[in-house]
């Protein structure tokens, strides 16, 4: 009966998911600031925030009710 609601879970990992996303915007934005030029590091860094846009965004198709129009 503790089962958390699966609209919560949902809640709880975009919260998450969007924390890391707001972490690896910084951490690029300092990178550049900073006069950063290992252009490897950065791209791996643009991709990882790109999975993870790509992870909130099917977490928050699966908040909308299907509604056949």
């Amino acid at each position: 009966m503790n089962e958390p609601c699966p609209d919560k879970e949902i809640e709880m990992r975009l919260a998450a998911l969007r924390a890391a996303h707001r972490a690896l915007d910084s951490r690029i934005a300092q990178l550049l600031r900073d006069g950063f030029a290992d252009q490897v590091e950065l791209q791996r860094l643009k991709k990882q925030k790109l999975a993870l846009k790509d992870r909130i965004s099917a977490l928050e198709r699966l908040r909308l009710p299907d509604i056949i129009a």
